[in-house]
């Protein structure tokens, strides 16, 4: 199930002429504490451990999707899945900016996104085979801004990911709980019947319902949905943990 991964080396990032405002890629600024080339890009680029843990997590997620939908009818429930670090890997921007001794601008990543050089993951093409195989829906709902939207369906369709929906962020709004309702009601697509999402997969504890770093202080028992509907990727790049006091 390993993928080939883009090639290593650095391409300068062409900066001129972006005036996009549009911010990082998913829940906060994504480089506002970068570590040093950058050992988080480092480890999420070069090591066997990000491998492993792709690969793993995905198959988790697909035996237990498996035994989830067992009983439901084809074309009736649906899979959230955020998009960057989740199913696309964005570690050649964060490798670029940190060789370049730059830290992430929306300059930047208006000139990545536009690149559409964002790979899948390891096991993100499997895992998405098996949903619409088992008569699922794929649900993409990202906090890429609106107006990257299309750019990230381009990317998509050009690395031959499957998707069904892409849901973007409106207004700068991050919450992602009134996009699910929509998919829930019916109301995200003309093109989609009311959806039961069953089950959640993200880098950030904000891609799953109800959740934020608050969960951080939480016994163990606030986490029984990871592993059961939940599956989290590690990110140690950037997210909304940054905001968290040392």
């Amino acid at each position: 199930m390993g993928m080939n991964r883009l090639a290593a080396a650095v391409v300068p990032l062409l900066v001129a002429g972006c005036a996009s405002t549009a911010p990082a890629p998913e829940a906060t600024s994504p480089v506002g504490k970068q570590l040093e080339f950058s050992e988080a890009a480092k480890w999420a680029r070069y090591s066997a451990e990000h491998e492993a843990v792709y690969l793993q997590t995905y198959q988790l997620a697909a035996a237990r999707l498996v035994e989830l939908t067992r009983d439901l009818e084809p074309g009736t429930w649906a899979v959230s899945l955020d998009a960057d670090e989740t199913v696309i890997d964005n570690s050649l921007y964060q490798k670029e900016i940190s060789l370049l001794g730059e830290r992430y601008t929306p300059e930047t990543w208006d000139t990545w996104v536009r690149r559409l050089e964002a790979p899948p993951l390891p096991g993100a093409l499997e895992f998405l085979g098996l949903i619409h195989d088992r008569g699922g829906k794929i649900i993409i709902v990202t906090n890429r801004d609106e107006p990257y939207c299309d750019l990230t369906r381009d990317n998509f369709r050009r690395h031959g990911i499957p998707f069904d929906l892409m849901l973007c962020r409106v207004d700068g709004k991050s919450p992602k709980e009134p996009r699910w309702e929509a998919v829930r009601t019916g109301k995200a697509s003309p093109e989609l019947p009311p959806l039961e999402i069953v089950m959640w997969l993200g880098d950030n504890v904000n891609d799953f319902p109800g959740l934020d770093q608050e969960l951080r202080h939480a016994p163990a028992e606030a986490f029984a949905a990871f592993g059961d509907r939940y599956f989290v990727f590690p990110n140690p790049m950037y997210g909304s943990w940054e905001d968290n006091p040392n």
